[in-house]
């Protein structure tokens, strides 16, 4: 598992995340508002398309058929459905709950058992659809690296995961809701491996910059205890080369010094430890590598324009990244 998407996603990763079976008949059509930061839509059986952008808009419309993934980027609305042109019978609200056009709740009407959702338990399409619920800094910082919606076809790409998706997410057991979350972030860091190998894909810095030995375990040691006291010349050490090197391969590689990187992956963890309802800035300030609550809280105002606590603040009321 490469050490960059798995950092990435570790800490704001799947926790309670909305993992589905949908079995669908014809005629078919779901307007997804959830307003997640990131769905993933696969392909168990039949086929589908998905139709990114305003209701009605068939232009970009993307045919999925068995074995295809989609990765998609939120919290723009999307359509899937059997058929571009069918009017949507469902709308998916933030939360996950789902309502007709006219807005009676489909819930109940649609359940056909342990989180699996549909109009026809025998219908000729099954979808599995894993979404993240939780957008974070870390995560952010991934997802505007990601194009609105991201395809994999069968042919590109040969993962067990959503047969091991489809056969987990109907059992009701203790753990089994861990269970699909690990699942849903493994499917995701494989799909975005596969994704960042083509020749034609657009890898971000962090992506490109673990082709380089030296930058890459630099990047190791910041992710992996983002805490010590790092500085240029102890990571250099770490990492086998000189200072200057270090400071230049980095620089080229990732955009900026390794301290400016080693400062925004701090306050990308502190932003996403403040959520927590239990922490405090001191415990948060410590886990992220300040000696103190003072001088987290001067960083991070100075680097992103608000206090802690009003960051903490606009995470409860839904605002921030």
């Amino acid at each position: 598992m490469d050490n960059a998407l798995g950092s990435l996603l570790d800490g704001p990763r799947a926790r309670g995340a909305f993992v589905i079976k949908a079995v669908l008949a014809p005629p078919w059509s779901v307007r997804v508002r959830d307003e997640a930061p990131l769905t993933a839509v696969c392909v168990a059986r039949g086929d589908a398309w998905l139709v990114p952008g305003d209701e009605g808009d068939t232009a970009d419309a993307i045919r999925l058929a068995a074995g295809d993934l989609a990765l998609v980027r939120g919290p723009d609305p999307y359509t899937v459905a059997d058929d571009p042109l069918t009017p949507p019978q469902a709308v998916i609200r933030p939360g996950g709950c789902s309502v007709a056009a006219d807005g009676t709740d489909l819930c109940e009407e649609m359940d056909l058992g342990v989180r699996t959702w549909g109009n026809a338990p025998d219908g000729p399409t099954t979808l599995i659809i894993g979404t993240y619920q939780l957008r974070g800094e870390i995560t952010g910082r991934l997802l505007h690296a990601l194009p609105p919606v991201l395809t994999l076809r069968r042919g590109e790409w040969d993962s067990p995961l959503v047969p091991l998706l489809d056969a987990e997410i109907a059992r009701d057991e203790p753990g089994q809701e861990v269970i699909l979350d690990r699942l849903l972030d493994l499917l995701v860091i494989d799909a975005l491996r596969t994704w960042y190998a083509r020749p034609d894909a657009t890898a971000p810095a962090w992506y490109r910059a673990h082709g380089d030995p030296a930058v890459a375990h630099a990047l190791r040691l910041i992710h992996d205890h983002p805490a010590h006291p790092w500085t240029v010349a102890g990571l250099a050490a770490k990492a086998g080369v000189s200072r200057a090197a270090l400071a230049r391969r980095f620089g080229a590689l990732m955009g900026e010094p390794p301290m400016t990187y080693l400062t925004a992956r701090r306050l990308d963890l502190a932003a996403d430890l403040l959520r927590e309802p239990d922490a405090t800035l001191e415990s948060v300030a410590r886990r992220v590598g300040y000696g103190s609550a003072f001088a987290l809280s001067t960083a991070f105002k100075r680097e992103r324009g608000v206090s802690p606590s009003a960051h903490r603040v606009l995470g409860r009321d839904g605002g921030g990244h």
